[in-house]
């Protein structure tokens, strides 16, 4: 089938499926004409490269965890390599999140410390903004 085709039957565009070709987690080939050529497994998959992504994997952790993917949500072996790099992508997660938390948290205060005091300056028309040198 050709790139529009597993497009349509995937509900991934097709610059999206020549990104996954990129990084090699999706193999083409070429027709006489040039264009790229998918077998009936490329739906499948896609179909596992959408699922990892959505676990928060990125193209290089599907990279490596891909050719042991089974069935579409897929389901990965508990070899010791492949729960290493999804531990290690987890706690990665976790650090971000808590980055996150912290920011929203000094950002909320932030704002309920100018609700405070808000009525005690005029109005901010954006023209006396200016820019503090880093």
């Amino acid at each position: 089938m050709r790139i529009g085709e597993l497009s349509r039957r995937t509900g991934v565009n097709a610059h999206q499926l020549r990104y996954y070709e990129a990084q090699g987690l999706l193999e083409a080939d070429r027709g006489a004409n040039g264009y790229r050529e998918y077998d009936e497994s490329a739906v499948l998959r896609v179909k596992q490269i959408r699922h990892l992504l959505g676990a928060g994997l990125s193209s290089e952790d599907i990279a490596y965890v891909l050719p042991c993917a089974v069935g579409e949500t897929p389901t990965l072996p508990g070899c010791p390599e492949l729960l290493t790099a999804m531990r290690t992508r987890l706690r990665r997660l976790d650090d971000q999140m808590q980055r996150l938390t912290q920011s929203r948290d000094a950002l909320t205060a932030y704002i309920e410390a100018a609700e405070r005091v808000g009525e005690h300056y005029p109005p901010f028309d954006g023209t006396e903004w200016t820019a503090v040198p880093a």
